[in-house]
C-alpha cells in the first residue's frame, strides 16, 4: 500500500509553537482523508524550527465505492412528485430506479446510486490546499507578491516549499500536485540553511529523512533533546560539573536547532553573589542556556552551557565568546536588581499610613515594598479591590485559620503583611516567576523570623498536582487564607470557572486547598468560612477529582460525600475507611443484605407506604428478626459512638456485626406477612438496618 509524505518548509516556526502544529497537521490531514473514504496504517508528525513533517503509511491507493438507497415516492404518486425524485437521485428516467413492495404501503420507487471511489492522489490535491490556507496558527502573517491579493495565505512565517509524494515501496513515487498562492507542491526540499543549502530531491520519507540527515538536519525533535541532553551533561561532567535539568528549557531549544551542538561558556565568579533563581532565569530567559553546579552543592558554578545550530570551524570559540558577554551584560542588570532591592526607597515619607495599617518598619526594605504596593493601589481585580485591600482581607482570614492550624498568630500576621511585598521589588519586576522565592530571600536579610521568611514564598503553593504543599504551619496557614480569599471573591463577584476556561486558576486554588487540608490532616469545616453553597460544591467537586487521583472509588465516594459534608478531611478519611470494608468479606455480604433490605424499602416506598420509624418489639414473632433486632440496636449506638469519635474503621466494624443476623433473617422470615401490623413491624426493621449502615455511608450508591 502507498506511503504519504508531506513536508510544509517555513522561516523559522517559534519553538513554542512546534508541537502543537505538527499534531495539528497530523490530525486536520488524516481527519480529511478518512471522511473521503480512505484508511490508512500509522502517521507519524516531525518538526524542526523550519519545518512540519507528515508521515503517513499504508494509505489507500483509492476510496472505496459507496452505494447509497434514495427511497422515492409509491408508484403511483403524481408525476410532479416522481419528477422530483428523478432529479434528487440523478436519474435519467424511472426506468433506472427500482420497484420495492411494502405490506402496509404497497409498491414504492428505490434508487440504488453507487459512488465509484477516488485515486487517493486526487482526495489527497483535493483537500490539502484548504489544511493550509485554514492551518490554525495563534498567529500568522502575509508574505511576498499574493499577499496584497484578497483571501492570501497566511503562515506563521512565510511559507517556502511545500513536498507531497506517493507511492508504494514498489513503485516510484509521484508528487501529488497541487498550489497554495503560487507555492506548488513538489519533491524538493532543502537542508540546514547555512552547512547545507543546495536542493534535495526526495521520493518517500526513509531517504528524506537520511538526505536531511546528510544535510544537517536532525528531523526528530525528541532525537534532538537527546543529544543535547547528552552532551550537555557530558561536557558538564568533563568539567567536574552537573548540568542544572531543565526540562522546559530543553523542550525549547530543542526547537530553536536543526544541527544542535552543545558548548560551555563562562561568566565572571562575582556574579555568584546572585541568589541563583536570578542567575538561572537571566541565562534561561535571555540566552536559553542552561546552568551548571558542582556535584552535591546547592549554588551554581560560573560556567552554562549553550547549544549554537551552527558546527564552527574554530569549535565554536567566537560562539561561547559571544553568548558570554550577552550573559555578563545580563547578570550585571540581575545583581543591579538584587542590590538596588536591598536600599531604601526614596520617597519613605509618602508611606508613613500605610506602614502604619499594615504594622510596617519602613526600617526594612522589604516593609517599604508592601508600604509602596499599597500606597500606588496597585490593583487585584477591578471588582475586588487593590493588592493593599485584599492583604487586609487575607490577614482577617489568615487570624481566624490560624485558630484551626495551630500556627503563631503573630507570625502569621507578619508573614501575610509582607507576603506580597516583593511584587514591588525590582528582581519581580523583571522575573514574575520569582513571587515569593524573591520575598523570602528579602526576608532573610532583613532579619525576619525563618517561619515567616519560610511562608512568604510557601504562600503560593501549591501550584499544581506535582507541587508540595507549605511545609510549616504558618506557610500553611498563611497559603489556606490566600487561596480562600481569591475563591471567596472571584465566586463573590460571578467570575467562576465555565467548561474549560478558568482564567484565574480556581481549580488549582481550590485543589490547593483540598490538598493542604487533607495532606496536613487539617479539621476545617469550610461552611464557617465559604457561605456560598455553589463554592462548597465547587470544593466537593475537588475532592472528588483528588480522591479519585489517589485511587478512591467513584461509587464511595458518593456513598459518603452528601452536601452537608464540608469537612474534606473527614470525608477523606469515612471514604478510606469504606474502602477497606468493603473490599473484606464481611463487608461485601453485608453490603448485599443491606441493598436488598433497601430495595425492598424503596419498592415499597415507591408504592406510597410509609414505614414506621420504630420497631416494636412486641411483634417480633421469629427468633431470626429478634436476633436482627438486637444486632442493629448494638450496631447503631456502636457505630454512632465511634462516628463521634472520629473512629471509622470501628464504625465499620461495629457494622459488620449485622452481617450474620441480615443474612439469617432473609433465609427465614417473610417481609410481607398476611398481617399488616408485622409486615408493617418488619419494614420499620429494614428502615432500621438501611438507618444504621447510613451513619458512615450510603450503602444505596456502592455497586456490587
Amino acid at each position: 500500500m502507498p506511503d504519504l509524505l508531506l513536508e510544509l518548509r517555513s522561516e523559522e516556526i517559534p519553538a513554542r509553537m512546534q508541537r502543537k502544529a505538527a499534531g495539528d497537521l497530523k490530525k486536520l490531514v488524516t481527519d480529511a482523508l478518512v471522511e473521503a473514504g480512505l484508511t490508512y496504517e500509522g502517521a507519524r508528525e516531525y518538526w524542526t524550527p523550519r519545518r512540519l513533517t507528515l508521515d503517513i503509511r499504508g494509505l489507500n491507493a483509492r476510496s472505496s465505492d459507496v452505494r447509497e438507497d434514495i427511497k422515492g415516492p409509491a408508484t403511483s404518486a403524481p408525476e410532479q412528485a416522481i419528477q422530483g425524485f428523478l432529479r434528487k437521485a440523478g436519474l435519467a428516467s424511472i426506468s433506472e430506479a427500482h420497484v420495492h413492495s411494502d405490506p402496509k404501503k404497497g409498491d414504492f420507487y428505490v434508487a440504488h446510486i453507487v459512488k465509484p471511489g477516488r485515486p487517493a492522489d486526487e482526495i489527497i490535491a483535493e483537500v490539502m490546499p484548504g489544511i493550509i490556507r485554514n492551518f490554525p496558527w495563534p498567529k500568522s502573517m502575509r508574505s511576498g507578491a499574493a499577499s496584497a491579493k484578497p483571501g492570501a495565505l497566511r503562515w506563521v512565517r512565510p511559507l517556502q516549499t511545500i513536498v507531497c509524494t506517493f507511492g508504494s515501496e514498489t513503485e516510484e513515487t509521484r508528487v501529488v500536485p497541487f498550489e497554495v498562492d503560487g507555492l506548488v507542491a513538489g519533491n524538493v526540499t532543502y537542508g540546514h540553511r547555512f552547512h547545507a543549502p543546495d536542493a534535495i530531491t526526495v521520493r518517500r520519507f526513509e531517504d528524506y529523512a537520511a538526505n536531511l540527515e546528510k544535510a544537517k538536519v536532525v528531523l526528530d525533535a525528541e532525537r534532538r533533546k537527546q543529544i543535547i541532553a547528552t552532551d550537555a551533561n557530558n561536557i558538564a561532567f568533563a568539567n567536574g560539573l552537573e548540568l542544572v535539568e531543565d526540562e522546559g528549557l530543553l523542550e525549547e531549544v530543542s526547537g530553536l536547532v536543526e544541527w544542535p551542538q552543545v558548548l560551555m561558556g563562562t561568566f565572571d565568579e562575582e556574579f555568584l553573589a546572585i541568589p541563583p533563581e536570578i542567575i538561572r532565569l537571566t541565562i534561561k530567559t535571555n540566552q536559553k542556556c542552561f546552568v551548571t553546579r558542582k556535584p552535591g552543592e546547592e549554588g551554581l558554578s560560573n560556567h552554562f552551557i549553550l547549544v549554537s545550530n551552527i558546527e564552527a570551524k574554530d569549535g565554536g570559540k567566537e560562539i561561547v565568546h559571544g553568548n558570554g558577554k550577552v550573559v555578563r551584560a545580563r547578570l550585571s542588570d540581575a545583581k543591579h536588581f538584587w542590590l538596588r532591592d536591598q536600599r531604601d526607597l526614596p520617597d519613605l515619607e509618602t508611606l508613613t499610613a500605610s506602614a502604619e495599617k499594615f504594622s510596617l518598619d519602613l526600617k526594612k526594605p522589604l516593609d517599604q515594598r508592601m508600604a509602596k504596593l499599597d500606597a500606588l493601589n496597585v490593583t487585584f481585580h477591578a471588582k475586588l479591590g487593590t493588592q493593599g485591600e485584599r492583604v487586609e482581607r487575607i490577614r482577617t482570614l489568615a487570624a481566624e485559620l490560624a485558630k484551626v492550624t495551630g500556627a503563631d498568630a503573630a507570625l502569621v500576621d507578619r508573614a501575610v503583611v509582607l507576603a506580597k511585598a516583593d511584587l514591588r521589588t525590582e528582581a519581580v519586576g523583571e522575573f514574575p516567576e520569582l513571587q515569593g522565592i524573591m520575598g523570602r530571600k528579602y526576608a532573610v536579610l532583613q532579619g525576619e523570623d525563618a517561619a515567616v521568611a519560610e511562608a512568604i514564598e510557601d504562600h503560593y503553593k501549591p501550584q499544581g498536582p506535582s507541587d508540595r504543599v507549605p511545609a510549616g504551619k504558618v506557610g500553611l496557614t498563611v497559603a489556606l487564607a490566600d487561596k480562600l480569599d481569591t475563591l471567596i471573591g472571584f465566586w463573590t463577584i460571578d467570575e467562576k470557572p465555565t467548561g474549560s476556561k478558568d482564567p484565574y486558576a480556581l481549580r488549582r486554588a481550590a485543589l490547593g486547598v483540598t490538598r493542604m487540608l487533607l495532606e496536613k490532616n487539617i479539621r476545617l469545616p469550610l461552611g464557617s468560612v465559604v457561605k456560598d453553597p455553589d463554592l462548597l460544591a465547587f470544593f466537593q467537586d475537588r475532592l472528588k477529582v483528588y480522591l479519585r487521583d489517589m485511587g478512591a472509588r467513584h461509587d464511595l465516594i458518593d456513598a459518603v460525600l452528601t452536601p452537608e459534608a464540608v469537612d474534606l478531611l473527614m470525608v477523606a478519611r469515612r471514604v478510606e475507611a469504606l474502602t477497606a470494608f468493603i473490599t473484606s468479606e464481611e463487608g461485601q455480604n453485608l453490603l448485599a443484605g443491606t441493598k436488598r433490605a433497601t430495595q425492598l424499602l424503596a419498592a415499597e416506598e415507591k408504592k406510597g407506604t410509609v414505614v414506621e420509624g420504630a420497631v416494636s418489639a412486641d411483634l417480633l414473632k421469629l427468633d431470626a428478626e429478634k436476633v436482627l433486632y438486637a444486632a442493629v440496636e448494638t450496631a447503631s449506638c456502636d457505630a454512632a459512638a465511634a462516628v463521634a469519635q472520629e473512629d471509622f474503621r470501628s464504625a465499620m466494624e461495629a457494622l459488620s456485626a449485622l452481617r450474620a443476623p441480615v443474612d439469617q433473617f432473609f433465609n427465614d422470615v417473610l417481609v410481607n406477612d398476611e398481617d399488616p401490623a408485622i409486615r408493617a413491624n418488619r419494614l420499620a426493621l429494614l428502615a432500621a438496618i438501611r438507618a444504621a449502615t447510613g451513619t458512615v455511608a450510603d450503602f444505596s450508591k456502592i455497586a456490587g
